[in-house]
């Protein structure tokens, strides 16, 4: 039966006249509901937040550590209820989900560390000729209201990247979680208010990005937004923000080069994971693989031979492998798209096939840069195999995009790396691992098309703070 929750303002949950169904994935049962929020909802939860940062900014760091370690052992003791929810409205396998619950236990008790390391620097005055007898500091202060809107794939530790961060630098929350997998978030506003936060310091509001999203993001109160989702939304968000600070992270179609002399019994295993984990709606998924000519047909045979192992099915088996993507729409796109580039000249070495949400594991080769499985992001279970002569070309290849978030090299070529290192215009580059690799307390934000800023516990305090120049006249 399905449940109905609330929106979270001020420290109660209320409903609305109007609601949102939350769907099982993969067999399309109503697992739950939440209210739609108004105009008047968002600006109340605004008004909350900004009424609640007159205590909590000034909370002392020990006090707003230890909630945030109390958050992570809540999340910890509800980790199979809160990974059946996520496999469920986000369809994302049991494996994973249970591993996204775990990393989001990571990312609080980082952010309880980094609540009581917050600190500025000493500025050495007299460098300066004007500066002589003077005495500087900056040190670091919260912003105020901080406004979140968080994407479906990862619907707990996507907003554990802006929620902790944001509540260890002494900040006051706004949350507009994705519609589509809210329910995970509610259990986050309840885990936060039985560790003891105060009421108003954390709210979350519900409905779709274009009416509560928008009215969030032109709300005057936020001092702060960050975002993540697609580059349209994201420009947007830049355009109608004002002289609020922004964050964004905004995806990638994300690149993996593969040389000859790299260990292909690990390399394989790995690339496949990274192309279709979560049914490859994940920002840094694996969608472009280069791979040497000398190595080529190994590596493909392999490759083609692990993917017809992988399970397809429903994401609650324990040993489910790709579960459904997030809507029909999203699959049928991508779908298209694979049909697009086999009528263009690309072959569909396995997969392709698609019933209702679940699309099949599809590994395409000769594709062509200008598709659009090649040089858009697919999120979707999809990769490329392309060959290559050279690892210049290879460099440029993997370049040449849009987008600029992460990539991956594998080589044992120290020179090879560090030239992928120097020329390859990413915010984070892992050799001998694919573009998929993430911890949670690494800068993690990319170039180009793919954002503005870093996530990272202390980075994105750093983004999520102002800092205040102090000087001291000692004449």
């Amino acid at each position: 039966m399905a449940v109905a929750h609330g929106m979270l303002i001020d420290g109660t949950w209320s409903g609305a006249a109007d609601g949102i169904d939350v769907l099982d994935k993969y067999t399309g049962e109503v697992i739950g509901t939440v209210p739609v929020a108004s105009a008047a909802d968002v600006a109340r939860a605004t008004a909350a937040a900004k009424a609640a940062f007159a205590t909590w900014g000034e909370t002392p760091a020990w006090k707003r550590s230890r909630i945030l370690q109390k958050t992570a052992e809540g999340l910890a003791a509800r980790q199979d209820e809160i990974a059946t929810v996520i496999a469920r409205e986000a369809g994302k396998a049991w494996k994973y989900a249970v591993a996204e619950v775990q990393r989001s236990v990571e990312t609080f008790s980082f952010a309880a560390e980094e609540a009581k390391q917050i600190h500025g620097e000493t500025i050495p005055m007299d460098a300066s000729a004007f500066g002589e007898k003077r005495m500087g500091f900056y040190i670091r202060t919260p912003m105020g209201v901080v406004g979140a809107i968080t994407p479906f794939n990862f619907p707990l530790n996507l907003v554990a990247h802006k929620v902790a961060p944001a509540l260890a630098a002494g900040n006051t929350m706004v949350l507009k979680p994705a519609h589509e997998t809210a329910l995970t978030a509610v259990i986050l506003g309840e885990v936060l208010e039985a560790a003891g936060l105060p009421k108003g310091v954390f709210n979350i509001i519900h409905g779709e990005g274009r009416v509560v999203g928008e009215a969030l993001v032109r709300d005057r109160i936020p001092a702060k937004l960050s975002f993540t989702g697609s580059p349209p939304v994201g420009a947007h968000i830049m355009a109608v923000a004002g002289l609020k600070r922004v964050t964004l992270e905004l995806g990638n179609n994300s690149g993996t080069i593969v040389e000859p002399d790299a260990d292909l019994d690990k390399a394989v295993p790995r690339c496949v994971a990274s192309a279709f984990a979560n049914s490859g709606q994940v920002c840094i998924s694996l969608q472009r693989l280069y791979v040497h000519e000398a190595i080529a047909k190994d590596f493909t045979e392999r490759f083609v031979k692990a993917t017809a192992a992988l399970k397809v099915g429903n994401p609650v088996d324990k040993d489910c492998d790709v579960g459904p993507m997030i809507s029909e729409s999203a699959a049928v796109r991508a779908e298209e798209w694979i049909r697009e580039a086999v009528s263009q000249g690309a072959r569909a070495l396995i997969g392709g096939g698609r019933k209702g949400r679940v699309l099949e594991p599809t590994v395409l080769a000769d594709t062509t840069p200008e598709m659009k499985v090649m040089c858009e992001e697919a999120f979707a279970p999809l990769v490329s195999i392309v060959t290559y002569r050279d690892f210049d070309e290879a460099l440029r290849l993997l370049n040449d995009s849009p987008f600029g978030l992460q990539a991956g090299i594998y080589t044992q070529d120290l020179r090879k790396a560090f030239a992928a290192i120097q020329k390859v215009d990413v915010g984070g580059i892992m050799i001998n691992d694919t573009s998929i690799f993430r911890v949670d307390h690494m800068p993690y934000g990319g170039n180009k098309t793919s954002g503005i800023g870093r996530e990272g516990v202390r980075f994105a305090i750093e983004e999520m703070t102002n800092l205040r120049m102090v000087c001291f006249n000692l004449n």
